[in-house]
């Protein structure tokens, strides 16, 4: 990204901090522990934790979101909602 800046959304890599931040609103107003989200997904808790930190860059793969969005009970594009939109 230019300059390191995770806001710039002309970067590709901007999709992969979108989804980490919407998983972590979603786990949170659900009240779901990182911890339960890896068991039910069989991803590890460092894995689930590396998504949602805006700090570390972790990539992943689409049938990954989609196995969320099924343990968490929420339509994919909820991943995929703007983050001026929560």
């Amino acid at each position: 990204m230019n300059g390191g800046d995770i806001l710039d959304t002309s970067d590709e890599n901007y999709v992969y901090y979108l989804v980490g931040q919407n998983l972590k609103r979603i786990r949170k107003e659900k009240n779901i522990p990182a911890k339960e989200v890896a068991k039910e997904s069989r991803y590890s808790v460092g894995f689930i934790m590396n998504m949602e930190s805006p700090k570390y860059h972790q990539t992943f793969a689409l049938g990954t979101i989609w196995k969320l969005a099924q343990v968490l009970d929420v339509d994919i594009r909820e991943f995929f909602r703007p983050l001026d939109q929560q």
